[in-house]
């Protein structure tokens, strides 16, 4: 068994429970205000690249998707 789920399996998941793209980028600006530090372990955890991981919460702040 793998230790982590893949960023495109996390977003087959939320596809899969009828989350829109629209969707998908309230739930990051959701994590990024409640949670900025466990938004960005997550984003790590899932294996994305620390500049990715900057672009992705920026945006979540900033509704620039």
């Amino acid at each position: 068994m793998k230790n982590n789920v893949t960023v495109s399996e996390w977003e087959s998941m939320f596809e899969a429970i009828g989350l829109s793209d629209v969707s998908m980028h309230q739930w990051h600006e959701v994590f990024e205000k409640r949670h900025p530090q466990g938004h960005h372990g997550f984003l790590d955890w899932l294996g994305v690249p620390e500049s990715e991981i900057e672009r992705i919460r920026i945006a979540s702040r900033e509704r620039d998707w």
